[in-house]
C-alpha cells in the first residue's frame, strides 16, 4: 500500500494531537449527535491530560459532528498541529475504541490499517425485473461504482447510473460496458464483481471489453444499497473479508521468496529500523498489534529513528522523543517512499510483527 495520503501531514512539524473517533449513526443510537458529542468530551479531557493546547483541542472540536450527512456506522480521524487541522479522514469502520493522543508524532497506524486492504475494484448492479426478451416493456437499470476497499463505503467513487429500454439492452450494453472500462481504467480495478438478474447481466458480461470481462465475478444476493453507503456493501464485506490487494500480495510473495533464499529481506524489529535508517526499503510488513509494547526512539527526519536514544545523540541529533514503534515506522515509511503492507497474522506472523523487503542487497555481505 502506497501512504502517499499522509505526505501533506509528515511534511508539518509537531506535536500533534491525533483523535479516533467513533461518528456512527447507524439507527441503533437514540441520539447520535448527544453520544458523539460525550465521546469527544472524554477524548477532550485526555488530550488536556497530555498537555494538548488550547489550540489544537480547539481545532479537533470543530470537525466533530461535520460528517453527519454519512450514514451508518463509521468514524473520524482527526490530526492537528499547532492549532490547526492538519489531516481529517472519514474511517469506514469505527475505531477500535475512541482515543486521542497529543504527541511529538501523529499515531497515524490506526488510520493505515482502516484504509487496508486497499482493493480498487467495480461493482456492477443490473435490476431488471421482466420477461427475459429483448421484445419485452420495460427498463434495465445499471447502477455501477468504481472504488476503493474499504473507503467507498464512506467516500463515495465515481458511479453509474442509467436505465435503458429492454429493446435497446442488447445493444446498449456494448456501449455500458465501454463507459465502465474507463471508469475501471482510471483506478486499475483488480476486479469485476456483476450482480443482478441473471439474463440482463449475461448480457452485459458478454459485450464488457475483454480486459474488463477477465476480471468477473458473478455474484447473488447483492443486497439494498443505502444512501451515501458503498454499492453492494454488505456483498462487497463478504467477498473482500480476509483478502489482500494484488499488489501488496506480489510484495508479499516477493518478501517470502527472498526470505527462502536469504536474499534481500529482513524481519524482526532491529533489522527493519537498521534498513529504514540507509533507506534501503522497498516495502515494509506489520502485523497489527496495537497493543503492542515496542518503542524507539525518534528525531526530526524520517530516517532517524534507533532502538536507543544513545545511538541517536552519538549523530549529534538533540530533538529526539520515544515513540510507539509502530508510529515510528509509519513515518520513515513515508518519508524514505517505501509502501506498508498490514499483514494479517493468519496470513503470516512475522517476528516482533515486521518485515522488510529490500530495495537492493548489500554487494558487500556475502
Amino acid at each position: 500500500m502506497k501512504l502517499s495520503f499522509l505526505e501533506p501531514l509528515y511534511t508539518q512539524r509537531g506535536p500533534f494531537a491525533s483523535v479516533y473517533l467513533d461518528t456512527s449513526r447507524d439507527g441503533a443510537i437514540e441520539d447520535p449527535d448527544a453520544a458523539v458529542q460525550l465521546r469527544w468530551r472524554r477524548l477532550r479531557e485526555a488530550l488536556m491530560a497530555e498537555g494538548a493546547d488550547r489550540d489544537s483541542i480547539t481545532a479537533v472540536a470543530g470537525t466533530v459532528g461535520g460528517d453527519a450527512d454519512v450514514p451508518g456506522t463509521h468514524g473520524r480521524a482527526v490530526f492537528t498541529a499547532h492549532g490547526h487541522l492538519a489531516l481529517l479522514d472519514e474511517l469506514p469502520a469505527p475505531p477500535a475504541r475512541d482515543t486521542a493522543h497529543f504527541g511529538t508524532l501523529p499515531d497515524t497506524m490506526p488510520l493505515i490499517v482502516q484504509h487496508a486492504p486497499g482493493i480498487p475494484y467495480l461493482a456492477v448492479h443490473v435490476h431488471y425485473g421482466g420477461r427475459h426478451s429483448t421484445d419485452a416493456v420495460g427498463t434495465v437499470r445499471i447502477e455501477a461504482e468504481a472504488g476503493l476497499w474499504p473507503l467507498t463505503r464512506v467516500t463515495p467513487g465515481h458511479r453509474v447510473d442509467q436505465e435503458i429500454p429492454v429493446a435497446d439492452w442488447t445493444h446498449a450494453a456494448g456501449e455500458v460496458g465501454r463507459e465502465l472500462e474507463g471508469h475501471a481504467r482510471r483506478i486499475d480495478v483488480e476486479t469485476v464483481f456483476v450482480a443482478g438478474d441473471v439474463w440482463a447481466r449475461g448480457i452485459l458480461v458478454r459485450r464488457l471489453p475483454a480486459a474488463l470481462r477477465g476480471r468477473v465475478t458473478t455474484v447473488d444476493g447483492a443486497g439494498e444499497s443505502e444512501p451515501g453507503r458503498a454499492l453492494m456493501e454488505q456483498c462487497l464485506e463478504r467477498l473482500f473479508t480476509g483478502r489482500m490487494a494484488a499488489h501488496d500480495r506480489a510484495l508479499l510473495d516477493a518478501f517470502l521468496a527472498e526470505r527462502a533464499r536469504g536474499g534481500a529481506f529482513a524481519e524482526g524489529l532491529a533489522p527493519a529500523v537498521s534498513e529504514l535508517q540507509r533507506g534501503r526499503v522497498k516495502a515494509l510488513f506489520l502485523n497489527d498489534h496495537p497493543e503492542s509494547p515496542l518503542r524507539l526512539w525518534a528525531g526530526p527526519e524520517p530516517g532517524q529513528l534507533a532502538l536507543a536514544e544513545e545511538e541517536l545523540r552519538s549523530y549529534g541529533i538533540r530533538e529526539i522523543s520515544e515513540e510507539r514503534a509502530d508510529t515510528a515506522l509509519a513515518r520513515a515509511v513515508v518519508g524514505t517512499r517505501a509502501e506498508l503492507v498490514v499483514v494479517p497474522e493468519q496470513e503470516l506472523r512475522l517476528s516482533e510483527g515486521v518485515g522488510v523487503l529490500l530495495r537492493y542487497t548489500d554487494p558487500r555481505l556475502p
